[in-house]
């Protein structure tokens, strides 16, 4: 019995978590903790997932106790088995629980992220497609109740978007996102094809995890190219008149960062400055770690042979991702944001990966 529980303990970290737990309440009890809201956010939400854990190993410990106990009553008491079974449901029902939570156990799980969306192969398909996958992905992000801003976004000519960056921050928005970095491929009768014939269209999307301590990286005024330019988008409030948006290009890597989310171009420069330190201080971990494929996969071409997951509307409907081999009938609950069950397999995928 004792053994269990030191493994529970162990599994999870538990000492370190009650640590950093007392670490996060003590700057949420600070009088100017909600002086930052979307920080403030980010660490009560985080406090609440530790706790959380903390809540359900302390339970778990204490059921094992009474289920232990109950055990040996049963030996000689046959009336005590059915209690035993109950007692035995609940728990594997709050290790269900824990399990789920074992799944962010990644580096960067923890982390606000930048979801970028590219159009892919397939013209004005891919620019309509781009856009879907774009409302996918907000409309899971309000579903989880998941804090995000659009940093820029690029208006196909004819129809759709060309590209868009979406920062998200929220704890483990990384460890949710991460996910989706990959091809995605759409099989349908084109709405823009008078002969109605059946196109396939691509959009790559990329998950950069927001790293902390990018601060410490220094970027020289001529590493950089700053290019001004007139917001686009779909309309509303995504969208400025004046030439407010930045767009950065690191000359020695090569980066290209973009933001047109605020009316002020020194404020979007500052943004887009600030995820541009994320990008290389990602970038200089791959390389010092030697694990580019482990954190941030293979970037390809969006083009044929290169998917991660598949939408088909016709001849038949399916959604089906080429890792987990999970597959969805019910396209359209995809596409309005149901995307939970790919996310869940893939950090069990994750980590059979890891583990082998």
């Amino acid at each position: 019995m004792l053994r269990g529980l030191l493994l529970l303990r162990s599994i999870f970290d538990f000492d370190s978590k009650l640590a950093k737990l007392e670490e996060l309440n003590s700057l949420i009890s600070d009088k100017n903790f909600w002086s930052n809201n979307n920080d403030a956010k980010t660490i009560t939400k985080e406090a609440s997932s530790i706790e959380k854990i903390i809540t359900l190993l302390k339970n778990l410990e204490n059921e094992l106790n009474d289920l232990n106990e109950l055990i040996e009553l049963s030996k000689d008491e046959l009336s005590e088995l059915e209690q035993v079974k109950i007692q035995i449901k609940h728990f594997e029902e709050k290790l269900e629980v824990l399990e789920e939570e074992s799944l962010f156990n990644g580096e960067y799980d923890d982390l606000s992220a930048v979801l970028n969306i590219n159009a892919g192969a397939g013209g004005v398909d891919a620019h309509d497609w781009a856009e879907i996958l774009f409302r996918m992905y907000t409309r899971f992000l309000d579903s989880e109740k998941i804090d995000y801003e659009i940093e820029e976004i690029s208006s196909g000519e004819e129809a759709g978007i060309k590209s868009v960056s979406i920062r998200v921050k929220s704890y483990r928005a990384y460890g949710m996102l991460e996910s989706e970095r990959g091809v995605h491929r759409l099989v349908r009768i084109s709405p823009f094809d008078s002969n109605k014939r059946r196109h396939t269209s691509f959009a790559g999307i990329d998950v950069v995890p927001l790293i902390e301590d990018s601060d410490e990286i220094v970027i020289k005024d001529d590493e950089i190219r700053v290019d001004v330019y007139r917001s686009s988008g779909a309309g509303g409030q995504h969208v400025n008149t004046t030439d407010s948006a930045v767009r950065i290009t690191h000359l020695p890597t090569g980066i290209v960062v973009a933001c047109q989310a605020e009316r002020s171009q020194l404020q979007n420069k500052i943004r887009a400055l600030d995820l541009l330190k994320s990008k290389i201080a990602l970038l200089e971990r791959e390389k010092q770690l030697k694990k580019l494929d482990d954190i941030r996969g293979e970037q390809v071409e969006a083009g044929w042979g290169r998917q991660i997951r598949s939408y088909v509307m016709q001849p038949y409907q399916q959604v089906k991702d080429t890792r987990t081999n999970i597959e969805v009938g019910n396209i359209q609950s995809v596409l309005d944001g149901d995307i939970s069950i790919f996310v869940k397999e893939y950090l069990k995928w994750r980590r059979q990966g890891l583990n082998d």
